[in-house]
C-alpha cells in the first residue's frame, strides 16, 4: 500500500490486487483462529474509523486529511445497509455477497435463521457479527459433538455450577459439574462427557463488536501428545462461546487422533 499510495514518488508496481487485502486478512484470521487487532494498520477495524471530533470534522471536509488511502482500495465497504431483526432474506443475501460469501441454499437458510436469532438478542448487527456467524456455521457444520444447552450458576458464593447438554453422535447427554469459576465449571462438565488428557494451552476472549451486547469470540487451544488444535466460536454469551470453542477443539483433536492411528496402521 505504501508503493500504491506513493506512486508519484515510487515508480514501482507490485501487481497485487489490494482490494482483496481485507478479505484475505479475514480468511487468515478465520483459519488461524486469531482475531485481527482493532488498531491493526490497513486491515484493522479501526483503520478507517474516526472517533475524535477534530478527526471527524477533517474527514468530512476532505477524506485525505486523515486517510492517505481509500477504504475501497483495500476492500473495505462503506455500505450504509443496516441489518436488524426486520431484515429479510434478500437484504441478508445481499449483505453476504457484499462481504464476499457465496452460500448454497441450505447453508444460506441455516445462516439466515441464526442471524434472526442473533438479531433478537442484539440491537445492532454489524458486519463483523455476520462474518463470525457465517464462519462458525461453516466451520462446525460436520462436527460429531455439538453443544445443545448450557446453564451456569455463578457469583460470589461459590463453587460455580454448570449444567451442560451435548449432542454426541446424535445422542443427547447431560451432566452437571462444579469449578473455580463459571468457565472452569463449564470445561469440567465437558471433560465429564468427553474424557481427555489434553492441556488447555490457550483461552482467549475477544469482543467482535462494541457494546455490552457484543458477541464474544473465544479461542481455545488444546495440546495432547505433541498434537495441537485450536477451536473458535462466537456468541453473545461468553460462556456459551467458551463451551463451543472447547468442544470444537476436541472435535479437531479426535480427527487428529484418527489420522495418527491410521498412519501407524499403514506402517
Amino acid at each position: 500500500m505504501a508503493i500504491r499510495t506513493r506512486h508519484d514518488l515510487l515508480s514501482y508496481h507490485t501487481g497485487i490486487k489490494s482490494e482483496m487485502l481485507s478479505r484475505a486478512s479475514k480468511l487468515v484470521s478465520a483459519v488461524t483462529n486469531f482475531p485481527v487487532q482493532y488498531n491493526k494498520a490497513i486491515v484493522g477495524r479501526n483503520a478507517f474509523a474516526h472517533e475524535s471530533g477534530i478527526h471527524q470534522d477533517g474527514v468530512l471536509k476532505n477524506t485525505e486529511t486523515y486517510e492517505i488511502m481509500t477504504p475501497e482500495s483495500v476492500g473495505v465497504s462503506k455500505s450504509s445497509l443496516v441489518m436488524g431483526k426486520h431484515s429479510g432474506r434478500a437484504a441478508f443475501k445481499s449483505k453476504l455477497k457484499e462481504l464476499g460469501y457465496s452460500l448454497g441454499d441450505n447453508a444460506m437458510e441455516d445462516a439466515f435463521n441464526r442471524f434472526k436469532a442473533l438479531a433478537d438478542r442484539k440491537k445492532h448487527i454489524y458486519d463483523e457479527d455476520i462474518e463470525a456467524l457465517v464462519d462458525e456455521g461453516v466451520a462446525h457444520m460436520n462436527d460429531a459433538v455439538k453443544v445443545t444447552a448450557l446453564t451456569v450458576i455463578a457469583g460470589t458464593m461459590g463453587p460455580q455450577t454448570a449444567t451442560l447438554t451435548l449432542d454426541i453422535d446424535g445422542q443427547s447427554k447431560t451432566v452437571q459439574a462444579v469449578g473455580n469459576g463459571p468457565v472452569d465449571a463449564t470445561f469440567n462438565a465437558i471433560k465429564q462427557l468427553l474424557p481427555n488428557n489434553a492441556r488447555l494451552a490457550l483461552y482467549q476472549v475477544h469482543a467482535v463488536t462494541e457494546g455490552t451486547d457484543a458477541q464474544a469470540e473465544v479461542s481455545v487451544r488444546l495440546e495432547e501428545e505433541g498434537r495441537a488444535v485450536t477451536g473458535r466460536s462466537a456468541d453473545p454469551d461468553t460462556l456459551v462461546a467458551s463451551a463451543r470453542a472447547y468442544v470444537a477443539a476436541l472435535n479437531k483433536l479426535v480427527v487428529k487422533r484418527q489420522k495418527t492411528a491410521q498412519a501407524q496402521q499403514a506402517f
